[in-house]
């Protein structure tokens, strides 16, 4: 706080709601798991694992997915609900004043005199709506995938009977099971198989991507943190900044 000979008047400022932090938490362990999981599936062959250890990793792949999802859908919702910094319309602006935050933030790199920013600064905003759109991309193909692959809710049903080519006749679905072909429609699957690419190799693209993305955003709250000295990474625990001076983001609209 305040040294006797030099005195530094330091101002708390609450910036990221609850909703936001729970969010970002449950998001971080849920990304941690599927890149985990998603990574020993990707080579899975490699690893010689059986196709019975294929669904049960793929299984559990999707059960975080769940999760991952619902806290995703649930932030989405949010960024219409939350405060300020929470919204969509701040995250996504980038207009005059964005601008104008970029240039002070260049001038303060210049300057040795780090300026200031409540919510996300002007690199960070990019990167996390960056972030954001592959998320939701993982979660909708993810989603998909889960029906393709183990035939699991929410588009589960719908594809089991297009591969088994059920006509209604759900005696034929009681029997369906991930990798096997019992009951399965040859023809039917094919297109199935063609339908599913695109989804798998957006799926697979947008994970390489974010972990690109993840380590990126890493390395910049770090270099946030040791030259602003604002309590960012602390700021996601108790939804609270401090600042010496007044942030240049603070009266904005």
């Amino acid at each position: 706080m305040a040294n006797q000979n030099n005195a530094v008047l330091l101002e708390r400022y609450h910036v990221w709601d609850r909703t936001v932090r729970i969010f970002h938490w449950v998001n971080v362990l849920c990304v941690i798991g599927l890149i985990g999981v998603g990574l020993v599936i990707l080579n899975s062959k490699s690893l010689d694992i059986s196709t019975d250890g294929k669904i049960i990793l793929k299984t559990t792949h999707v059960c975080i997915g769940y999760i991952f999802a619902l806290n995703l859908t649930w932030r989405i919702v949010w960024g219409f609900l939350g405060n300020r910094y929470s919204r969509w319309k701040t995250l996504f602006s980038f207009g005059k004043k964005y601008r104008e935050s970029l240039r002070a933030l260049i001038n303060g790199v210049r300057n040795k005199q780090p300026a200031d920013f409540l919510g996300h600064n002007p690199v960070a905003k990019p990167m996390v709506v960056l972030i954001f759109l592959l998320l939701t991309a993982q979660a909708i193909t993810g989603l998909v995938l889960a029906g393709t692959d183990l035939y699991l809710p929410p588009f589960g049903h719908e594809i089991a009977e297009w591969v088994t080519n059920s006509g209604g006749d759900h005696s034929k679905l009681a029997d369906l099971k991930p990798y096997s072909k019992v009951n399965v429609d040859p023809e039917s699957y094919k297109n199935m198989k063609k339908f599913r690419k695109p989804f798998m190799k957006i799926h697979e693209y947008a994970f390489y991507t974010l972990i690109v993305a993840i380590l990126l955003h890493l390395a910049g709250v770090i270099v946030s943190e040791i030259r602003e000295k604002c309590g960012l990474v602390s700021s996601m625990f108790t939804g609270t900044k401090v600042f010496s001076k007044k942030p240049i983001d603070l009266d904005e609209g």
